[in-house]
């Protein structure tokens, strides 16, 4: 897993509802939890392409929210 520079993702926002991103594992997460987008991280670049993100399902989404949330060691 490549970790996003934390500047980078302070500015960057999910192009679908407009609100900051969290990155678990390879993917950046929408924190809307209606839309619930994700976009693939490859090779290092967020892909922040719309036809590129998924919908992740409302258990992966909340999973997803709750490591966001987990402090860092």
């Amino acid at each position: 897993m490549t970790q996003v520079d934390a500047e980078l993702l302070k500015i960057m926002e999910c192009p679908v509802a407009h609100v900051p991103l969290v990155q678990v594992g390879d993917w950046l997460f929408s924190t809307d939890a209606e839309t619930r987008r994700k976009y693939p991280i490859r090779d290092g670049i967020p892909i922040m392409l719309i036809d590129e993100s998924e919908v992740a399902d409302q258990n992966e989404f909340e999973k997803a929210m709750a490591e966001a949330n987990q402090p860092k060691s």
